[in-house]
């Protein structure tokens, strides 16, 4: 009877894993970062295709994290037709129906909006998670962990997409920030009551006092919760790419506009998110010389002795 039981909910647990799905972000330029990933590589590659510890780079780093909670053919990477030098043979092994290329970099709203149009013509019962590939997190477990709350989250509440908030220890003023609202009966996850894009320090100061929570760009939902997200926002973005099958990619990309997913999906449209605060992580997206020096020891220590950026201190 044990026995019995144990394989059900193996079967169970087998039967919720299939229905996810990841997205791996790394088509950013990744710009802020230029003059120190440019020291280290000697090229002009974005953080997530450098090796900051002179071992895997941020985006091999990414593939082994999610590689723990989605199966490999239902993991996709968002990528850039211009960086293909910096990724051919990082993901040389992958099938070529994983690799979503655009032309062009437009920012994060058509990256996102163009891998949500092709699951949902693959599986549109999906539940999505993406996963910006130029981050660093100093717990792998820790972070698996808050992952699969966030998956059971989404099963749990179909209509609203699930952001994974890091709560803050300093008040940084280059992040975004959640403010919680209310805690939803019965989970570990808060409404969102709204967006705080890049604070003055006092601002800052205040919300971490407030307990609002840093913005991981880290988000979990169903294929129909983010698509009617876009929708409401938008519109004429979405229709580009649902008419994809009859357009090439490249004549799209040319007629969209840019646009931030941030600035103009989820903090246009609180009511349709949720945050999971997440703790321990050891987490930083790595967006400046002094965070990355900060967040990687190894890295500081091999340069501590030499000029990185021109008044730029490597922690000691």
């Amino acid at each position: 009877m044990h026995r019995q039981k144990l394989a059900a909910e193996r079967l169970r647990w087998d039967t919720r894993r299939s229905k996810r799905w990841g997205v791996i972000l790394a088509g950013g330029d990744g710009t802020r970062l230029l003059p120190l990933t440019r020291r280290i590589s000697g090229d002009d590659r974005p953080k997530q295709f450098c090796a900051l510890t002179g071992g895997e780079t941020l985006l091999d780093q990414t593939r082994r994290r999610v590689s723990g909670m989605i199966v490999d053919r239902q993991t996709l990477f968002l990528l850039t037709q211009t960086h293909e030098r910096f990724y051919a043979d990082q993901l040389a092994g992958v099938a070529e129906e994983r690799l979503l290329i655009q032309p062009y970099n437009h920012g994060t709203a058509p990256a996102i909006a163009y891998s949500l149009t092709h699951i949902d013509r693959v599986d549109p019962d999906a539940v999505v998670a993406f996963f910006p590939s130029d981050h660093h997190f100093a717990n792998d477990n820790a972070f698996a962990a808050h992952m699969d709350l966030a998956f059971a989250q989404a099963e749990l509440d179909p209509e609203r997409v699930i952001l994974l908030g890091i709560q803050a220890d300093a008040p940084e003023v280059s992040y975004g920030w959640i403010e919680p609202g209310n805690r939803v009966a019965g989970g570990a996850v808060s409404e969102v009551r709204r967006f705080w894009e890049k604070p003055s320090r006092r601002v800052a100061t205040q919300l971490m006092r407030g307990g609002c929570l840093w913005n991981s760009f880290v988000m979990v939902g169903r294929v129909s919760a983010f698509l009617a997200m876009i929708r409401r926002t938008l519109p004429e973005l979405l229709t580009s790419f649902t008419g994809m099958q009859s357009s090439p990619l490249r004549e799209i990309y040319a007629k969209i506009p840019a646009a931030n997913f941030s600035n103009e999906v989820l903090s246009a449209r609180p009511s349709d998110l949720t945050v999971l605060p997440a703790r321990g992580l050891g987490w930083s997206d790595l967006g400046e010389p002094q965070r990355v020096l900060s967040a990687i020891p190894k890295l500081s220590w091999n340069l501590r002795s030499e000029s990185i950026l021109p008044g730029l201190e490597v922690p000691a």
